[in-house]
């Protein structure tokens, strides 16, 4: 029986398994072989119902199962972070279904277990001085887990626009082996570096494209290309790819865009027009569920305890699989406080103002 896009919300929750002991943490519960054709499933045009169904439980398990490392990961950072930027922010999350099923259908010989932003730890840092301090520092620690591959974003910015620096980890404990070899993304970027990613994907959510990945609207990735030339000027770093040489140049092209896409009016209408941001049990929590849903102009927070790991991620793929194709947009994430929750995701509170900022110094000096 194939599965249509309506059905897939009509799925029950998949079971969710994790082991009792050590503070209850998901553990790889399937070989990486069915981890694969569990993506594969989940990837093709057409699944069938029950296939897609136990597909996703594998896949939630999987995922879901990065979040020990994650909170190894996060902890290092952040203690390494405060040390260079005292108001660092750092965050971690568990990658979308939404994600997942674009990087497998992009990338047809990609294999979901060897996909490596399974689990993302990020710090934000002041400026992209700090930036490259932090990394400096980061990779010189006695880190125990091994460094797979690196990208430097900001020295070698993508066509994009999009900056960053990026270290690829694989886990690695010598007191339990059980989550041994999965691999983790850890981003470092500055505050600008930040309001740029974030304001792509707050655009993307709006206009129902995938800018991130470099998809949708000419002119609106044409724009944030321009843009993160005009951030890397200010960070006095290399500009991206394909853009102008001649700073003069650069403004007028970007007036143009800025005009004909009524960005900073637009922007600011989006988060001027969040209705609701509806706060459920977050007190003290460790972890967060975010559901944005823009038709409704609503934010909806969960709060979990460490305990309720289990919990969070049952309740994540469930509100993923009752949303699929309706433009919600939901994440599993982990910072400190509901406040740091605001600097490190403004994108789920369509909160722009940075960008904007950004934008219009850029036009107008």
């Amino acid at each position: 029986m194939l599965c249509e896009k309506s059905q897939i919300s009509q799925i029950a929750r998949a079971p969710f398994c994790f082991l009792a002991d050590d503070m209850d943490w998901v553990s790889p519960q399937y070989s990486r072989r069915k981890v694969d054709s569990a993506g594969e499933i989940f990837a093709s045009a057409m699944p069938d119902y029950e296939q897609l169904n136990d597909a996703l439980g594998i896949i939630n398990n999987w995922r879901s199962s990065h979040s020990r490392p994650l909170y190894t990961f996060r902890l290092g950072l952040r203690r390494h972070a405060e040390k260079v930027d005292d108001a660092a922010l750092v965050a971690q999350r568990i990658k979308r279904l939404s994600s997942i099923f674009l990087k497998l259908s992009l990338s047809p010989n990609m294999k979901l277990s060897q996909m490596q932003d399974i689990g993302g730890c990020r710090a934000v840092v002041n400026s992209a001085e700090h930036v490259k301090q932090l990394v400096k520092r980061y990779k010189a620690s006695d880190i125990k887990h091994k460094l797979l591959s690196e990208d430097d974003y900001i020295q070698r910015p993508k066509s994009s626009g999009y900056r960053s620096y990026h270290l690829i980890y694989k886990y690695f404990s010598d007191k339990k082996a059980t989550h041994n070899g999965l691999r983790i993304e850890v981003q470092i970027r500055s505050q600008l570096q930040h309001a740029w990613a974030t304001a792509v994907e707050t655009v993307g959510t709006f206009v129902r494209q995938a800018l991130k990945s470099s998809q949708g609207e000419a002119d609106w990735l044409r724009f944030f290309t321009l843009m993160g030339t005009a951030i890397a000027i200010r960070e006095d770093c290399p500009r991206v790819p394909g853009t102008p040489d001649d700073n003069k140049e650069l403004q007028t092209a970007l007036q143009s865009y800025a005009e004909k896409l009524d960005v900073t009016r637009r922007l600011r209408a989006y988060g001027a027009a969040l209705n609701t941001v509806d706060q459920m049990e977050v007190a003290d929590a460790d972890y967060y569920l975010l559901e944005l849903d823009p038709e409704a102009m609503s934010v909806k927070v969960f709060g979990y305890k460490q305990g309720e790991l289990g919990k969070a991620s049952s309740d994540y793929l469930a509100i993923e699989k009752q949303s699929r194709g309706t433009g919600t947009d939901a994440v599993l994430v982990s910072v400190e406080s509901m406040a740091s929750l605001r600097k490190a995701y403004p994108n789920y509170f369509l909160d722009t103002a940075k960008f904007v900022d950004a934008v219009n110094l850029a036009i107008e000096t």
